[in-house]
């Protein structure tokens, strides 16, 4: 009998977005007999201190691709926002999930009713940040790192009035509830991927058993939302974003290009045909790029 293993981060949210697709392979490919194999990550322990100054987002997939590529796990399953722009070589994106709600949430102290005057919203992310600043003006932002359990913890000890959250993850969790707002991608443009999970193997390797967990417009916009950012070296460290949407055959994307040397953001927009997805993202950054450097 063909045995998978898949890897998983151990935190909740990892392992609940893992056990999708355990769950799924069991259901449809019973001929293979599929184990899961959770890890702790770099990123996982060091939460002293924010992403950027500890090595960025490979801090969560590192120990997940040395293990891939040792061949003690077969498969990984990532929140394709927390994924670098570049993968490990020797590995593959194999597949993509359907998508989740890709929304940012606002996240109030449990009993809480709304926001005060001059709140403290707490997030790690600069994207978050220029965009939250523009809807709170009044606000503090301070950095939050930890799981989606360990942030809340600390927003109803007090630490913060409002987190902002991927919505995606408090509804795989099950926090629908804790949802105060959702944040419209015309408001607060979501993270390359948001809500989109990455099957990532060994590249070179036929995985069949993933096909009816692939979802094509998911990877479509995945596609088009990681070539922009990558087109604009986009690291954790960068608010650059993306968001895009499929309507039949025909691409949209609303993306934020920031310079870092001037502080000016700007947002702009393109579409295009599915099959071009990838050159639609390149044709935006670079326009967008060309207006604010300029």
């Amino acid at each position: 009998m063909k045995k998978l293993v898949v890897g998983s981060r151990e935190s909740r949210l990892a392992m609940v977005q893992s056990q999708s697709l355990v769950d799924h392979l069991r259901a449809n490919c019973p001929q293979v007999a599929v184990a899961l194999e959770t890890m702790k990550t770099t990123g996982d322990v060091i939460l002293d201190k924010t992403l950027d100054k500890v090595g960025g987002k490979g801090l969560f997939v590192k120990e997940l691709d040395a293990a891939l590529l040792d061949r003690r796990i077969d498969l990984a399953v990532h929140c394709v926002k927390d994924m670098p722009m570049d993968l490990q070589p020797g590995t593959a994106i194999l597949c993509w999930s359907r998508r989740e709600d890709p929304r940012d949430a606002l996240v109030l102290p449990e009993g809480a009713k709304a926001l005060g005057a001059r709140p403290v919203i707490g997030t790690s992310s600069l994207r978050r940040s220029i965009q939250i600043k523009k809807l709170y003006p009044n606000c503090e932002i301070r950095p939050v790192r930890g799981n989606v359990l360990t942030r809340l913890k600390k927003l109803d000890s007090g630490e913060f009035d409002a987190l902002v959250l991927a919505a995606a993850g408090l509804k795989r969790l099950g926090l629908e509830g804790r949802v105060s707002r959702y944040f419209e991608p015309d408001e607060i443009i979501p993270a390359a991927g948001q809500g989109i999970l990455a099957v990532q193997g060994r590249a070179g390797e036929e995985y069949p058993e993933l096909c009816g967990f692939a979802d094509r417009a998911a990877g479509l916009c995945a596609l088009c939302e990681r070539a922009f950012v990558r087109e604009l070296d986009g690291g954790c460290t960068s608010p650059v974003c993306a968001h895009a949407t499929l309507n039949g055959e025909r691409l949209a994307v609303r993306a934020l290009y920031w310079n870092p040397e001037t502080g000016e953001a700007r947002i702009g927009t393109d579409s295009g045909a599915a099959a071009e997805a990838e050159q639609i993202g390149v044709r935006l950054a670079r326009r967008l790029r060309g207006e604010v450097d300029a």
